[in-house]
């Protein structure tokens, strides 16, 4: 087997407008399609970063919380490259987004800082 790479992750919204509203009006995602699938009574974005699709954008009726923030099993958190980390998270946090701080990672030198969507779910900057 070989992989070709990852070709996308699937986030489950409490709010799926506002979810999609946050992915594409705050962070510049292109919404590729969408579809409500009324049988699951949920809908599914597609979404794309400067397009690619790489997020895949749900909602269900009443699904659990996330256990612990942010070390829960599974997926910890999507991390993404821009050129400049501090003027990025200066960006969001004006937006009202809530942003940690803008720290060094001590294995590469680059900085790094983690912000967190309308459900909580840990996103992260990362130099590029």
């Amino acid at each position: 087997m070989h992989l070709q790479g990852v070709h996308h992750i699937a986030v489950i919204a409490s709010d799926y407008e506002r979810s999609k509203a946050f992915y594409v009006e705050r962070l510049g995602f292109t919404l590729r399609s969408e579809v409500y699938r009324a049988e699951r009574d949920s809908w599914m974005g597609d979404l794309a970063l400067n397009g690619v699709y790489v997020l895949e954008l749900f909602s269900f009726p009443s699904p659990p919380p996330r256990p612990t923030s942010p070390e829960a099993l599974g997926l910890r958190h999507l991390a993404f490259a821009v050129e400049d980390v501090s003027a990025a998270i200066a960006e969001l946090s004006a937006a009202g987004v809530r942003c940690e701080e803008v720290r060094t990672d001590p294995h590469t030198g680059r900085d790094m800082a983690f912000f967190f969507d309308p459900d909580g779910q840990p996103l992260e900057l990362y130099q590029a």
